[in-house]
């Protein structure tokens, strides 16, 4: 027992209460890391909260004939190194209180450290609201069925079911594999607004098994699942089932199953899916199996397998970790290093154990807060785009949860806490002055300032091989990706109606001439028509031989042939003007970029102060700009599909545009002179990205500036 918290100056507020556990709770032993732990139970209205042996045995001797302080004093005698100190008993108490595990009979003194009745309602409601995008609604008791249902599933969900599964998994990833083109193209139309039925008809099914197969498992074990019910996520009506009865599971692997099972139900429909996809016509049911796969995919991935959210991955490392309250304690943990290091509060203890589960505790609290900020964010935003109202309400609640609300209770903390008592000015004093230079820091330090644009190195020289007359092609002289030379032969391509034609030409230019000669001798009057004729004839057949010339296609300058699509056309019919191939001159580049509208302002106002190009592949080295040119007329044609979405790029394409090449809204185009790098491979139409350096600018301003950009640009606010 730390000196710091044997005592307490609101003990006295406690010391005579005489409270003990409701007759209905129940205790249960677990074991983390090798330690004891006791998980307090019950079973009516589903709350659970686990507490260490010491701790333990002192709320299991509460009664109601006993004072609190009685029971503190036995404590004592019975282990004094160990028994709660006087500031941890209160702490306990008052978290069992609002578990509602706790019987007592509420004194008017005891109200300052309890809340009343209906003031935790209130907190319950508000609870409610600031959780909206999560809301929760019970409506049946599933635990009958689950009771009638389990003898016929409970093989499958032993060592016959994991073989089954792994088969069925192993099978389908070798269909997905297979398959990973058509699979990789269809993520594009998910969102289409045909589709959304589908969608949502997909993940209301495919969540029901994943509710069902935490319930099966949950009652295999013995627990017992009450509540089944719909959620509101992101407004969006889902299914949920409450399983929380298998935290008391006394096997840490039977919890972490549980936990697990939702997600091994989703991916075996996932997979089953996959084959129903694979082996279906274009159609309902295929379109449904594909969602179906993709929802089971994403949803495990961003949500129900990563730990920084409370989902199912949260639970899981919570017990491989044997580190119980995770969450909770995390959120102590970096209360105890601001009161300990930061406030001076020498009464402050860490929940955790050793340095290295203190570390564990800071480093997850600090990353869970900063995804969960950012899920939240991305889902006000996809909120917003669709329904604009709902987006600005949530993003109402979130600064009024995250923000308003926390900045209350910091004040009320150090306005009141009794933790402070001895170092509240220091308190006080420390979160003023971080408060205020966090704001000068911000707001008038000066840092880097940068934007970057997508786009890729062109040669300077890379002139287009057309052909310039119709006909098909009959021989590829030169074989794509080869060094070729200024004249040099690189197909033929055969007209016969050409050949016709100038055989025709030649016959009537002959047949000319023998006028011509016949006018001659006869001294006719039709000399000066025939001389005509013969004119007009002769450029007609000037221009056939000329396009015949033009039948052999030559290299237009030196260079590397390139023509990736050659080989499709040899023995089709090309009709004139088609491009068949590049030759690049690759003794210069230069990298052509897209800048957006957004940040056009600042590349026309900004002083620009440098730039320097990366490569995607080698984005450790780095090509100098040396020069830049902006065109100043707005487009809407890429110089590469690999720069837009149907290539994997990042600009937004129109998706009535076959090609991938026509943009969704107009940019500026950017020609930068770059050196070649010697360790940088370069070459036509490899994509990276630019960035131009500005002068510095504080963080607050960039910050500011990147948000009404984005408000502007999707909602025009």
């Amino acid at each position: 027992m730390a000196e710091s918290t044997a005592y307490s100056e609101s003990w006295y507020r406690i010391a005579n209460q005489r409270i003990s556990l409701r007759t209905q709770v129940h205790a249960k032993r677990q074991y983390f890391r090798g330690e004891k732990w006791f998980v307090l139970e019950d079973p009516f209205n589903n709350q659970y909260f686990r507490l260490r042996p010491e701790a333990y045995d002192f709320v299991a001797r509460l009664r109601s004939n006993r004072t609190v302080q009685e029971v503190w004093d036995e404590s004592l005698e019975r282990h004094p190194d160990d028994a709660p100190g006087q500031e941890d008993v209160i702490r306990i108490l008052a978290q069992l209180y609002h578990a509602n595990l706790l019987h007592f009979d509420v004194a008017a003194d005891s109200a300052k450290l309890f809340e009343r009745y209906k003031k935790r309602k209130r907190k319950e409601l508000t609870s409610k609201l600031l959780g909206i995008m999560f809301a929760r609604f019970p409506l049946y008791d599933p635990d009958d069925l689950l009771k009638r249902i389990l003898p016929f599933v409970k093989p499958f969900l032993g060592k016959i079911g994991a073989v089954i599964w792994i088969l069925t998994i192993l099978a389908a990833g070798k269909v997905a594999i297979e398959n990973f083109d058509a699979l990789k193209i269809r993520t594009d139309a998910v969102l289409a607004p045909g589709n959304l039925f589908l969608l949502y008809t997909g993940l209301v099914f495919i969540k029901t098994i994943h509710e069902i197969g935490h319930a099966l498992v949950c009652r295999k074990f013995g627990g017992e699942v009450h509540v089944m019910g719909v959620m509101l996520l992101v407004f969006t009506p889902l299914p949920y089932v409450d399983a929380t009865s298998s935290w008391s599971f006394r096997s840490r692997w039977e919890r972490v199953y549980v936990a697990a099972a939702g997600m091994i139900f989703e991916v075996f429909v996932a997979a089953c899916a996959t084959f129903v996809w694979a082996y279906t016509a274009p159609g309902a049911i295929h379109s449904l199996a594909y969602n179906m796969i993709f929802i089971a995919s994403v949803s495990t991935v961003l949500f129900n397998l990563n730990p920084l959210l409370r989902f199912d991955g949260y639970y899981i490392l919570s017990d491989l970790l044997d580190m119980p309250n995770l969450h909770t304690r995390s959120k102590q943990q970096m209360v105890h290093m601001t009161e300990h290091y930061a406030f001076g509060c020498k009464k402050s203890t860490s929940p955790a154990d050793t340095p290295t589960e203190a570390t564990a505790l800071a480093f997850f609290g600090v990353a869970s807060g900063i995804y969960r900020i950012i899920v939240f964010a991305g889902i006000i935003l996809f909120v917003a785009d669709k329904f604009l109202l709902a987006g600005l309400i949530m993003a109402a609640i979130c600064v009024f949860s995250w923000v308003l609300t926390p900045m209350t209770r910091l004040v009320r903390y150090l306005a009141a806490s009794p933790k402070l008592e001895r170092t509240r000015s220091r308190a006080v004093a420390v979160t003023v002055g971080v408060v205020v230079i966090l704001i000068l820091f911000l707001n008038h330090f000066p840092f880097p300032s940068h934007f970057r644009a997508p786009g890729v190195i062109e040669a300077i020289e890379h002139p287009f091989t057309v052909a310039e007359v119709s006909g098909y092609l009959a021989e590829i002289t030169v074989p794509a990706d080869q060094y070729v030379v200024h004249g040099q032969k690189l197909a033929i391509v055969e007209n016969k109606e050409l050949e016709f034609n100038i055989k025709n030409v030649q016959a009537q230019y002959r047949e000319a001439q023998l006028s011509l000669s016949r006018s001659l001798n006869n001294n006719s009057v039709d000399l000066a028509s025939t001389k005509s004729r013969i004119e007009a004839i002769g450029k007609q057949l000037h221009y056939l031989l000329a396009q015949k010339q033009a039948l052999t296609i030559t290299a237009n300058q030196t260079g590397v042939w390139t023509a990736p699509k050659l080989d499709e056309y040899l023995g089709m019919w090309i009709p004139r003007g088609t491009a068949i191939g590049q030759i690049i001159n690759e003794s210069e580049f230069h990298f052509s970029a897209t800048v957006s509208q957004e940040e056009a302002s600042r590349l026309f106002d900004s002083k620009i102060q440098g730039a320097e190009v990366r490569l995607r592949g080698q984005a450790a080295h780095f090509l100098p700009v040396t020069a830049f040119q902006i065109i100043p007329a707005e487009q809407d044609i890429l110089p590469s599909a690999a720069l837009g979405w149907s290539g994997g790029g990042e600009v937004e394409t129109d998706l009535a545009d076959p090609s991938g090449l026509r943009t969704a809204s107009t940019y500026f185009k950017v020609k930068a002179s770059v050196l070649n790098g010697e360790d940088i491979a370069m070459f036509h139409g490899r994509s990276g990205k630019i960035r131009f350096d500005l002068p510095t600018e504080p963080l607050l301003h960039q910050w500011y500036r990147k948000l009404r950009q984005l408000l502007l640009k999707r909602y025009q606010i």
